[in-house]
């Protein structure tokens, strides 16, 4: 059995990118590499990853054509791409036609009605593109209830059809420090001992909420630390501490994480915050809520900045009190990468099973 991974690339990236890598790391662990390496499918491949090491590189060029068009061409180019690589199960980490195992992180159907964006042509083509992969797949693995729920309600998918599997996070990486390491990352950081830092880690301002966390917590003594784009005007408690590389340590370093988001399928740094000992401030509707411990999170109702200002309220009395940080298991599920890699073997294979 042969199995291959198509996703837009091989690089350091959020959402599905960095679930692809995680996969790459996992596949290799689980002894996919020891005769002939993993195909791995994408526009782009960063070759100086030590990942780039662990799989056999097929690069699908769409850069000559208008950005709207590059979907529909690489899915297109994959067909003949994966012949050629002899591959029996396709994981497909983005919106391609014939992967046998379909990775839903996210729907665009479910994008457009949560941040209110109207239909463009655009947008149909990449929905039609979304729903052919959801009906050719012979498994469709949903990243969270939430997925689960927006593939039946909105593309009509059969239960049968849909596994949800949380996405893994890599342990090793992800985890506590002691006050001491901490005490010294918050210095590496600029966080005085006494500043209440909650950290905001994006590259999508306004689809991450900056603007509500900005008027709901104006006036209040926090101090927003914005890490991935510089944000084009900060507010007086908004700090830019630049692009995290080691975001485990600034994740480690901060008091607590938030975002509030208007669609967010599951939400890794959620998983990632409480792994390294950060309680996290969430609406409701983000995915990972339901996968996080009650004594490690801090709610508020989506769009709702009186709502979340209460929240932060509590969350500071919380931190004065000296009982904020996040111990025992704060995460509902195994977010082990072998895990996670071993379930997707074993649907391969049942897969292959059904097809002989």
């Amino acid at each position: 059995m042969r199995i291959g991974i198509s996703a837009n690339a091989l690089k350091h990236s959020g959402g599905l990118e960095r679930y692809a890598m995680d996969l790459v790391r996992g596949f290799a662990a689980a002894g996919f590499d020891d005769k002939e390496k993993l195909p791995f499918f994408a526009r782009r491949i960063d070759t100086s990853l030590p990942e780039s090491r662990l799989i056999e590189p097929h690069r699908i060029e769409v850069s000559f054509l208008p950005g709207k068009w590059r979907d529909g061409y690489f899915s297109w180019a994959l067909k003949r791409a994966r012949r050629k690589a002899k591959v029996d199960v396709l994981i497909g980490c983005n919106r391609v036609e014939g992967s046998e195992i379909a990775i839903c992180g996210g729907t665009h159907i479910g994008f457009l009605r949560a941040t209110g964006r109207r239909e463009k042509r655009s947008d149909a083509r990449q929905i039609a593109l979304e729903r052919r992969q959801y009906e050719q797949a012979d498994v469709i693995v949903a990243h969270s209830d939430m997925m689960r729920d927006e593939l039946r309600r909105l593309y009509g998918i059969d239960s049968a059809k849909i596994r949800v599997l949380y996405p893994p996070v890599d342990g090793a990486r992800f985890s506590a420090v002691d006050a001491t390491g901490r005490a010294r990352l918050r210095e590496q950081f600029g966080f005085k001992p006494d500043e209440i830092v909650l950290l905001f880690p994006s590259s999508s301002h306004e689809r991450k909420g900056l603007p509500l966390i900005e008027k709901a917590l104006a006036g209040l003594p926090v101090v927003v630390a914005v890490a991935g784009r510089a944000p084009e005007k900060a507010a007086a408690n908004v700090r830019y501490i630049g692009y995290a590389k080691n975001i485990e340590d600034a994740y480690r370093a901060a008091d607590f994480t938030i975002l509030a988001s208007s669609y967010e399928p599951f939400g890794l740094v959620g998983i990632e915050s409480v792994m390294c000992g950060t309680p996290v401030i969430f609406p409701a509707s983000i995915g990972c809520c339901d996968a996080i411990a009650d004594h490690a999170k801090h709610v508020f109702k989506s769009g709702d900045a009186d709502d979340l200002r209460r929240t932060v309220l509590k969350a500071i009395e919380a931190r004065r009190r000296g009982d904020a940080r996040v111990s025992g298991d704060a995460v509902r599920y195994d977010a082990d990468v072998a895990s996670h890699v071993s379930a997707l073997i074993e649907l391969a294979r049942g897969i292959v099973q059904v097809k002989r």
